[in-house]
C-alpha cells in the first residue's frame, strides 16, 4: 500500500539533489555520506511535503521578464553602492523607517517572488507579510526624507507592476 500522493512527491532528481548536497555539506563523498544523504532525502520528502506549485496555470511573458532582469540588476548595483556609501561615509547614519506597502498581486507565488526580489536588494528588508490582505511591512535603511521614502515605495510599485505583467493574467474590469 502506497502513501497517498507518494508518486507525486517522490521525484528521483529531488532525491539525487539532496544526496549530493548532503555529501557537499559533509565535506567528502563517501558511501556512508551517500547512504545517510539518501535516508535524509527520504525523510525530508516524505516527512515534510511541500504543496505543489501552481505552475500549470503560470504563463510567462518574456519581454517584461527581460525588462525585470535589467531593472533588478540596475537596482542591485545602485542600492549596493548606496548602502556601501552609507557604511563608509564620515557622517552619522540617516534614520531608517518601517513602512507598510499594499501589494496588488493576486497569486501567492508572485507575491513570494516580489518578497524575494525585495529582500535580495540591499537597503531594505521585508519584515512582515500579511498574505490575506496583500500587505508587506518593510524596513528601509535610508529614510532621511519623504522624497527618499516615496522613491523607494515607487520602485516597489514598479517591481509589482512588472511581476503582474510577467506572471498574472490581467483582469478586465
Amino acid at each position: 500500500m502506497m502513501l497517498p500522493g507518494l508518486r507525486r512527491r517522490l521525484h528521483p532528481w529531488s532525491v539525487v539533489w539532496i544526496v549530493f548536497m548532503w555529501n557537499v555539506l559533509s565535506g567528502e563523498f563517501s558511501w556512508g555520506n551517500t547512504i545517510a544523504g539518501f535516508l535524509v532525502a527520504v525523510v525530508v520528502i516524505l516527512g515534510l511535503p511541500l504543496p505543489q506549485l501552481p505552475v500549470s496555470a503560470l504563463r510567462i511573458r518574456w519581454l517584461p521578464l527581460l525588462q525585470l532582469v535589467v531593472i533588478f540588476a540596475w537596482d542591485l548595483l545602485v542600492s549596493s553602492l548606496r548602502v556601501s556609501w552609507l557604511a563608509i561615509r564620515p557622517q552619522p547614519q540617516p534614520p531608517s523607517a518601517i513602512v507598510t506597502v499594499p501589494m496588488r498581486v493576486q497569486e501567492d507565488l508572485v507575491f513570494a517572488f516580489a518578497v524575494a526580489l525585495l529582500n535580495l536588494t540591499p537597503g531594505g528588508t521585508v519584515t512582515d507579510l500579511d498574505i490575506a490582505n496583500r500587505m508587506l511591512t518593510m524596513h528601509i535603511l535610508d529614510a532621511r526624507s519623504t522624497a527618499v521614502l516615496d522613491k523607494t515605495i515607487a520602485s516597489i510599485a514598479t517591481l509589482e507592476r512588472l511581476l503582474i505583467r510577467i506572471f498574472e493574467t490581467e483582469v478586465k474590469a
